[in-house]
């Protein structure tokens, strides 16, 4: 299973963008799917996760600015950021527990993709 995140790039603060990430392999199902991120010099941390009934749940620094979606039928993961900051900037990471099976479920990473947001 590989996840393949696109739609990263530079935007000026108060910009928006719109992360995709995109699951291809052999899937059986994905259960929840989480977006992270890792700034320079900081750990990787939590920005959005949805579950397979669509609970969602946000990091504190992006509630009511970041809305994360799915497309269950595209294996498929959305992250719209809008208001961006320049704390924002950072490489954001797809994240995924796939079943590959009725009995086995990993985990699985994307590559990154990177945002910068200038000031």
């Amino acid at each position: 299973v590989q996840l393949q995140a696109s739609g990263g790039g530079v935007v000026h603060s108060g910009g928006s963008l719109r992360l995709s990430c995109v699951a291809s392999g052999y899937i059986f199902r994905i259960n929840d799917i989480s977006w992270y991120r890792q700034a320079p010099g900081k750990e990787r941390e939590l920005v959005a996760r949805i579950s397979r009934s669509a609970t969602t749940i946000y990091g504190d620094s992006v509630k009511g600015r970041f809305t994360i979606s799915r497309d269950d039928a595209k294996d498929s993961v959305y992250l719209q950021m809008d208001s961006l900051k320049p704390e924002d900037t950072a490489v954001y990471y797809c994240n995924a527990d796939v079943m590959t099976s009725r009995n086995y479920v990993f985990n699985y990473w994307g590559q990154g993709t990177q945002v910068t947001v200038s000031s």
